[in-house]
């Protein structure tokens, strides 16, 4: 059960940021915190993962203060967050012996993510009277939820 909620909580964080997500669990992955050897996620722990996931990772914060930046609420961005979520939550599920429970878990938490992030950002932005300061905040949340998921998984 508890693995489920670290799953939908990866979830959440992958709705903020995409590549955020998959990157964190490639390093728990590759680190030895997550075992998904015997599962399709293997790709996740190779050596090489985590370092691809996180310059994604990186270009996505870049892009994301960029003013032509669509709306994480369009099709495929969303549908972007909802993959990389639902990836994400299967690691952390196959880590506990069930990654289909994982996937459903990341997903539904990453539809969770990108609205209430999206919703929280707004008024933050507003609030803040611009945006850039409510992305880096949101940037820096959803980094250390990050960490503190996986390291909790």
């Amino acid at each position: 059960m508890f693995a489920l909620i670290l799953a939908v909580l990866i979830g959440v964080v992958s709705g903020s940021r995409t590549l955020l997500a998959p990157a964190a669990v490639s390093w728990a992955a590759y680190s030895g915190w997550l075992d998904v050897s015997g599962s399709w996620l293997f790709f996740l722990g190779h050596p090489v993962s985590p370092w691809v996931f996180t310059a994604m990772a990186v270009a996505e914060l870049i892009v994301d203060k960029l003013p032509t930046t669509p709306s994480r609420k369009l099709p495929f961005p969303f549908a972007s967050r909802v993959a990389g979520g639902a990836i994400a939550g299967a690691a952390i599920g196959a880590n506990a012996g069930f990654w289909v429970g994982g996937l459903i878990a990341g997903g539904i938490g990453a539809v969770i993510g990108t609205l209430v992030g999206y919703a929280a950002r707004m008024r933050m932005a507003a609030a803040f009277g611009r945006d850039r300061p409510a992305a880096l905040l949101e940037d820096a949340v959803a980094l250390a939820a990050a960490v503190l998921i996986v390291a909790a998984a």
